[in-house]
C-alpha cells in the first residue's frame, strides 16, 4: 500500500526539515564545512580583483609621473621620485593585503585574478629603471623588488614573518611588452622636444633608445609562448609591441630627413591609421 501524502504536500505547499532531522542528518556537517570553503574562496577571490586593480591604479600615476622625465640614464630628480612615493606605499600595502591569499597553491588559483596589477607594476617598474639606468630591469631583480617592497609594508606593522608575494615570469614578461609603448611615448615626447633621439649611455654612440627597442623586440619575438592564456596575450601584446616601434622609427625618420624643413612647433607624424600618441609638454 502507498504512504498517504500529507494534506500539505497535496497542496504544494512547501515542507520544511525538522530540527531533529536535521541534527540527526549525517550530511549536514560536510555541507557546511563546504560552504565556508566556498564563501572564504569568494572572500579571497575578491580581495585579490580589488587589490589587482588598486595596484594598476597606482603603477599608472607612477608612469604619468616618469614620462615628465627627459633624460636617460641619470638618476631621478628628488621631485619625482618623492612624488611617487604615495603610489609605492599604495602598492605596497595592496601586496601586504593579499599575501597570505597568495601562497602555496592559492598562489597559482588566483594567479589570473592579481595578473593584471602585477603586469602592470612590472610595466612601471621596469621603465622606471630604464629610466633611471638605461638598462632593463631583469626578472630576478623585478621579483625581488616587489617581494621586498610587500615585506617593507609588513615590518612596519610588526609582521616579521611575512613570506612576501611571488612574481610569476609570465606576468613579468606581459608587463615587459607593455613597457615598450612607454618607451615609444618617452622617446616621441623628447624628439618633440630636443630635437633628437634619447640616448641612455653617451659613452655609446652606437646606442639609442631605439636601438634598445629593437633589441627587446627581437629578444621577445624570439620567445615560443606555447599554448594557453599566457600564449594569447601575449599575441595581442606582440602586435602592439611592433607597432611602437614602428612609430618611433617613422618619428625619426621624418626627424633626420625633413628636420631642416620642419617649421616652428613641428611635432613628429605617428598617424598612418594609428591610435594617435599623447605628447606631454
Amino acid at each position: 500500500m502507498a504512504t498517504k501524502r500529507s494534506h500539505a504536500t497535496m497542496e504544494g505547499k512547501p515542507t520544511t526539515l525538522t530540527s531533529s532531522n536535521t541534527a540527526s542528518s549525517p550530511y549536514m556537517p560536510q555541507f557546511e564545512h563546504f560552504r565556508a570553503e566556498l564563501d572564504s574562496h569568494h572572500e579571497r577571490r575578491e580581495r585579490c580583483i580589488k587589490a589587482s586593480r588598486d595596484i594598476t591604479a597606482a603603477s599608472k600615476k607612477i608612469i604619468f609621473t616618469l614620462q615628465r622625465v627627459r633624460t636617460l640614464g641619470e638618476p631621478l630628480e628628488r621631485k619625482i621620485a618623492a612624488g611617487n612615493e604615495p603610489y609605492y606605499a599604495i602598492i605596497a600595502a595592496q601586496l601586504k593585503a593579499v599575501c597570505g591569499d597568495l601562497q602555496g597553491l592559492n598562489a597559482h588559483r588566483y594567479a589570473r585574478n592579481i595578473s593584471g596589477g602585477c603586469q602592470e607594476y612590472i610595466e612601471a617598474a621596469t621603465f622606471e629603471h630604464y629610466v633611471a639606468t638605461g638598462k632593463l630591469l631583469s626578472y630576478a631583480e623585478a621579483a625581488e623588488q616587489m617581494r621586498v617592497l610587500a615585506l617593507e609594508e609588513a615590518e612596519m606593522k610588526g609582521d616579521t614573518r611575512h613570506p612576501g608575494v611571488e612574481l610569476t615570469p609570465e606576468d613579468y614578461v606581459l608587463g615587459v611588452y607593455d613597457m615598450t609603448g612607454e618607451l615609444m611615448r618617452f622617446a616621441i615626447t623628447a624628439m618633440a622636444t630636443n630635437g633628437k633621439l634619447p640616448v641612455p649611455d653617451v659613452e655609446d654612440a652606437q646606442r639609442s633608445i631605439l636601438t634598445d627597442m629593437r633589441a627587446l623586440r627581437s629578444a621577445l619575438e624570439g620567445l615560443e609562448p606555447g599554448h594557453g592564456p599566457f600564449a594569447k596575450d601575449a599575441e595581442k601584446k606582440m602586435q602592439v609591441m611592433r607597432e611602437s616601434v614602428e612609430k618611433v622609427e617613422r618619428a625619426l625618420y621624418g626627424l633626420v630627413v625633413r628636420g631642416a624643413e620642419r617649421p616652428a612647433g613641428w611635432m613628429p607624424d605617428t598617424s598612418d591609421n594609428t591610435r594617435a600618441v599623447e605628447v606631454e609638454t
